[in-house]
Formats: C-alpha cells, structure tokens, sequence
C-alpha cells in the first residue's frame, strides 16, 4: 500500500510541478503535513542533499523521500511517478506540437505558463530562505533569526559576488570556504 500511496502522491508532484525542482517544494511541504513521511526541517536537508548531488532536484527529492519511506523499491516508484507526468506529456506535445506549431491559440498557452512556472519557483525559493533563515518556533525578536545561517549566507554572497575566481583561486576554494565557515558556525 505504501507503495501505491508513494507512486499517487509523487504522480500528483510530477503532474502539477512546472517549472522544475524547486517547483516541486511547495508540494513536498504539503506531502509533508499530510503524510508525515518527513518534517519540514528533513526536507531542508533534502533539498541540500538533492542540489549537491548529480542530477535533477525533483527526481533526487523524490528518490531520497522513497528511500527513506520504503527503501530501494520506494526510491524507484517515487522516481517513476514524478517522471512518469513529463514522459507522458512530452510524448503527446512532441506527437501534436508539428502540426499545432503556428496556432496562436498553442503559442498563448505557451506563453501563459511561463509566469506560473516563475511564480512558483519564486514561492520555492522564499520558503526555503524562510525555512533555513527564520526559526519560526521563537517568538519575533533577536532568537527568531537563524544567526549562523545568515552569517553563512553573507559569507556565500561575499565569495560568489565580489570575490572573482582567478586561476590561483579555484571555486573549489569558494565551496571549501563555505563548508568551514558552515561547521564553525553550526557549533
């Protein structure tokens, strides 16, 4: 039944999530109040695990919630039914898409969901900084931020913005500097 339950739930994520893995989130904080499979504060790791490892961050997502739920067997149905929407999708677009090319009425659609797909990366991207700079069990005040998160974030912002990689420093020297100031932060 689980299994079921996961394929069901990561169809709706892969049929609904467009605009790719960070469209995915606001449905896994969903997938997160209902289910009870992870806790919001999981799926800020999930979502580190997923960005520094090869590959989507939607499928990583749902790969890593399957593992943990049911295992190797979850991993692969969780996978299948986020990707199964797109495959499906692409092979009816690409099957029609020659012949409907020029209508005005396909080039509209088109057109009409690219602020959907920005709106909800952006609805994404202001949870996560939410979830990784606020600590929303404190009441409002100086304990409500997540100070050595926001230290860590201007140390991430300084090195990418103002800090140019030249031949003698490689971006491996930016990452290594972020991991250390993230561990001497975190204790």
């Amino acid at each position: 039944m689980i299994y079921l339950q996961l394929f069901f739930e990561f169809l709706k994520t892969g049929l609904f999530a467009v605009g790719g893995g960070l469209a995915t989130l606001p449905f896994l904080n969903d997938m997160a109040d209902r289910t009870g499979w992870f806790t919001r504060a999981q799926l800020a790791d999930m979502l580190a695990v997923s960005e520094s490892t090869p590959g989507p961050i939607g499928v990583n997502m749902a790969t890593y919630v399957g593992f943990t739920t049911a295992g190797i067997p979850g991993a692969v149905i969780a996978t299948l039914g986020l990707i199964t929407p797109s495959v499906v999708i692409i092979l009816i677009v690409a099957a029609f898409l020659r012949a409907f090319r020029n209508n005005k009425y396909v080039n509209s659609a088109f057109y009409g969901l690219r602020p959907a797909s920005t709106a909800m990366v952006a609805a994404a991207g202001i949870g996560v900084v939410l979830l990784t700079l606020v600590r929303t069990e404190q009441p409002f005040g100086l304990e409500f931020f997540n100070w050595p998160a926001i230290a860590l974030a201007a140390v991430v912002l300084v090195l990418t913005r103002w800090v140019k990689p030249t031949r003698e420093l490689h971006p491996i020297v930016f990452i290594l500097a972020s991991a250390v100031v993230g561990v001497v932060l975190r204790f």
